[in-house]
C-alpha cells in the first residue's frame, strides 16, 4: 500500500521538529541538522520540490538569552524567536549551500493564510520558488504573532502548507518512530498504518515534556486530520535516523503512514475547511445534517436549529450537529443578526458550493 501511496511522489512538505534540530544546552546541533540537509538535498537532486517547515527559533534563541525551559511570557518567547530565527536561518543557508542549493526564508502568520488574496499570494511565491529549484525555508513568525505563539504549532502549519501548495506528501519528523501503541508499556509498538483516525488513534497521542517544544503526537494528529480530509498522506517518523527520509519516499515500512481520503478537496475548498477560526456557529437538526452530508444539499432555515456566535455576511462558520459535533464549515449567506430576525426565508443559508464536509 506504502509503494503504491507514495508512488511518483514529487512536491514534498518536511516538516522539521524543535526536538530533532536542538541538542540538551537547546541550541542547534549542528550534526543532527547537516545530516537532515543532507537528506532533504538528496531528495532535491533527484528531482523532487521540497519545502522545509522549521521549529526551533525559540528554542535557539533561549540558548542565547540564558533560558533553560521555555518561557511562558508572551515578549519572551518573541524575544527568544527574534533572537533565534536569524541564527536557525544563517544555519540553513550554510548547510544547504555546501549542497549548492539555495533556499528562501518565509516567515507565516495565521492570517496571512486566512486573508484570501494574501493566501494565494503566499501559495504564488512557494511555487514559484520551487519552479526556480529553491527549497522555501518556512517557519511561524513567532516574532509578532500572538495567536501561534499562543495556541499554535508548526504540525498544524506543515499541515496547512502542503494543503496551500498543495503537495503530493507530507513527513513531519520527530523525536519518536511514529504513532505508538501501547506507549510505555512492555507491547508498546509503531503503528504502521492508520486508515482512519479515531477515538482509539487520539487516545495514544499525548502532549509533549520538551523544554523547548510545543505540542506533541495530539498535534500531529490533529495535523493528520487536515492533510488526509485533503487527500495528502502524511508520514510521522524519527528524524534521528540516517536515511529516513529516503526510505520513506520509496515506501518502505518507516514510521507512521495515515491514509488520505479518496475524493481530494480543490483548493477553495481547502482553504473554507481548514484555514480559518470561525466566529460563528450554525447548529442544525438531524435532517439537515442527513442533507449535507449525504446527499450535497446546501443548508436551508428550515434545518437550523440556532445560530451562535457574532459574524457578518461572508463569514466562514463552524456547522455543527444538536450534539456539538462540527461535521462540516462553510461560507454564510448572511450575518448572525439577519438570521437572528429571520430574514434568510428559504434562500440558502450556505450554499453547497461554498461548503464541506469535514
Amino acid at each position: 500500500m506504502r509503494r503504491e501511496l507514495l508512488n511518483n511522489v514529487s512536491r514534498i512538505v518536511v516538516k522539521l521538529g524543535t526536538g530533532v534540530l536542538t541538542d540538551v544546552r537547546k541550541q542547534p546541533d549542528l550534526e543532527q541538522m547537516g545530516q537532515l540537509v543532507a537528506q532533504i538535498a538528496q531528495q532535491h537532486r533527484a528531482g523532487k520540490q521540497v519545502v522545509v517547515i522549521t521549529s526551533g527559533a525559540v528554542g535557539a534563541g533561549m540558548g542565547v538569552l540564558g533560558y533553560e525551559k521555555r518561557p511562558t511570557g508572551l515578549s519572551e518567547l518573541q524575544a527568544c524567536a527574534a533572537v533565534g530565527q536569524s541564527r536557525l536561518m544563517a544555519t540553513y543557508e550554510r548547510l544547504f549551500s555546501e549542497h549548492d542549493i539555495r533556499v528562501a526564508q518565509v516567515l507565516l502568520t495565521h492570517d496571512d493564510l486566512e486573508h484570501h488574496e494574501r493566501h494565494l499570494n503566499a501559495r504564488n511565491t512557494l511555487v514559484t520558488l520551487l519552479e526556480r529549484r529553491v527549497v522555501p525555508i518556512i517557519n511561524e513568525n513567532d516574532a509578532i504573532s500572538f495567536t501561534e505563539l499562543k495556541f499554535g504549532d508548526n504540525d498544524k502549519l506543515s499541515a496547512l502548507v502542503s494543503c496551500l501548495l498543495p503537495s503530493d506528501l507530507l513527513v513531519i519528523l520527530t523525536t519518536v518512530d511514529g504513532v505508538i501503541e501501547n506507549f510505555g508499556k512492555r507491547n508498546a509498538r509503531v503503528l504502521s498504518t492508520i486508515e482512519q483516525i479515531d477515538a482509539t488513534v487520539q487516545g495514544m497521542a499525548g502532549g509533549t515534556t520538551s523544554a523547548t517544544a510545543v505540542g506533541g503526537m495530539s498535534s500531529k494528529i490533529e495535523a493528520a486530520k487536515i492533510v488526509v480530509r485533503s487527500g495528502i498522506p502524511l508520514v510521522i517518523a524519527s528524524g534521528q535516523k540516517r536515511g529516513v527520509l529516503e526510505r520513506i519516499v520509496k515506501g518502505e515500512a518507516e514510521g507512521t503512514v495515515f491514509i488520505p481520503k479518496p475524493n481530494k478537496l480543490k483548493g477553495r475548498k481547502r482553504w473554507i475547511a481548514f484555514f480559518h477560526q470561525p466566529k460563528g456557529t450554525l447548529v442544525v437538526d438531524e435532517g439537515a445534517k442527513k442533507a449535507l452530508r449525504e446527499s450535497g444539499r446546501s443548508l436551508l432555515p428550515p434545518g437550523l436549529a440556532r445560530c451562535e456566535g457574532v459574524f457578518p455576511k461572508g463569514d466562514i462558520v463552524r456547522i455543527c450537529d444538536l450534539n456539538g459535533t462540527e461535521f462540516a464549515r462553510g461560507i454564510s449567506r448572511f450575518s448572525s443578526a439577519e438570521i437572528a430576525e429571520h430574514q434568510p426565508a428559504r434562500v440558502e443559508i450556505v450554499h453547497r458550493d461554498d461548503l464541506v464536509i469535514l
